[in-house]
């Protein structure tokens, strides 16, 4: 058996459905570890029921480029699908096959199949295609490596130093093959963005206009977890001389999305009441990939620190907004099963101003769910101001990890 590095947080979602008649969808953005939980669901099965027949189609090799359409893949399935016995299907990056949805919807309904495949495209399954698949699949967001697991991955323990790598690379998890000198990483992440871009946007949605793509997430980068718009992003490149239509933004934004790269946080009332459609926050879904784009510069360490948060609620299976009353503004409010926590980001309590600004929003929310302060103050215990929780950001991104 392959000695991989368990990533219990998918695979305890998955382990209730193996076995049953659904499809299991994991989709995340390109090199976020999902061929390698196929490979550790793979290992699982096999070990549950040496009699299941194990059918591997990865569509980033060679040896299955002949796999083009839904009639290339049945053909492959009843060349190689032997006897009537138990079958597990496992498809990596099944958008690179045509109409699939026509042969998972057909394998779905035969009790012999138990099919698990992966996608880096966020509409893999919308549309039309979840009308066909209703009821018949379940989906599964897979992230870049969280605190605890880059912990886990580098074999190294929690500490200023390995939080402040974290931050600067990101999780992607295969930079463990690496030296942990930062160009080389930024060299191998750099690489992934241009795929991701290429394959991903450029190709997949036939983007002509290359260089202001280029343009539009460098100025993502540069305005990492502020408020923007189409129309402002719009306005900007107007007075860059550069004549795009807020249309043609919102269409670039989307495909952006859509590849995983960036994600889009809309704003809602602070009692959740009212969501606003104009007007959002973008959060790069690995954080050493806006830096490797524009730097690691400390100036921007609010940002960053921001994001981190962002990607940690997330991957702890938070739905997120960002919080808007009049004129205050909560950085995250997350909700899971019912239960609802508030969470302001801040580099350093430095001073009166920024403590009041941090603590007064909150207090001013009437309810009684949880409310967290998390910064980079080197604290030596989690306190509480007037039933506010202060936390040091490393021990907030690892309490939620072993929520």
């Amino acid at each position: 058996m392959t000695d991989y590095i368990n990533r219990p947080i998918y695979i305890e979602k998955i382990k209730p459905f193996i076995g049953k008649s659904l499809i299991k969808v994991l989709v995340g953005q390109r090199r976020v570890g999902k061929s390698y939980l196929l490979m550790q669901l793979k290992e699982l099965i096999k070990a549950q029921n040496t009699n299941t027949q194990i059918i591997y189609i990865n569509k980033e090799l060679n040896e299955f480029s002949s796999i083009r359409n839904s009639d290339d893949l049945f053909c492959y399935l009843e060349q190689n699908v032997k006897g009537e016995g138990k079958v597990a299907l496992f498809i990596d990056e099944i958008q690179d096959i045509e109409s699939f949805e026509v042969t998972l919807r057909d394998l779905v309904t035969r009790k012999n199949y138990d099919i698990y495949c992966t996608g880096s495209n966020a509409n893999l399954l919308s549309g039309e295609l979840t009308t066909l698949l209703s009821g018949r699949y379940i989906e599964i967001k897979v992230f870049c490596l969280s605190y605890a697991e880059f912990l886990n991955f580098n074999k190294i323990y929690d500490s200023v130093e390995s939080f402040k790598t974290y931050i600067m690379v990101g999780g992607l998890p295969y930079l463990i093959n690496l030296s942990n000198e930062i160009p080389v990483a930024y060299e191998y992440i750099t690489s992934i963005y241009n795929t991701i871009l290429l394959k991903d946007v450029v190709a997949r949605f036939n983007v002509r206009n290359v260089k202001f793509l280029e343009n539009l997430v460098q100025f993502l980068s540069d305005n990492l977890g502020s408020i923007v718009s189409s129309k402002k992003i719009s306005e900007y490149l107007k007075s860059q001389k550069i004549n795009i239509s807020t249309q043609v933004v919102i269409d670039y934004l989307g495909y952006l999305e859509s590849s995983f790269l960036i994600s889009k946080v809309k704003r809602s009332g602070i009692e959740g009441k009212k969501i606003f459609e104009i007007g959002e926050k973008y959060f790069f879904e690995d954080i050493g990939i806006r830096n490797a784009i524009v730097g690691y510069k400390s100036t921007d360490i609010n940002k960053i620190l921001e994001n981190t948060v962002y990607l940690h609620l997330r991957i702890a299976g938070y739905s997120v907004t960002v919080g808007m009353e009049g004129d205050k503004e909560i950085d995250f409010v997350a909700q899971k099963a019912g239960n609802k926590i508030y969470v302001q980001v801040a580099y350093m309590l430095t001073n009166k101003d920024t403590i009041n600004r941090e603590f007064g929003n909150l207090l001013k929310i009437p309810d009684n769910f949880p409310k967290y302060v998390v910064t980079m103050d080197e604290i030596t215990e989690t306190t509480t101001y007037k039933g506010i929780t202060r936390m040091n950001i490393r021990d907030f991104c690892l309490y939620l990890a072993s929520e």
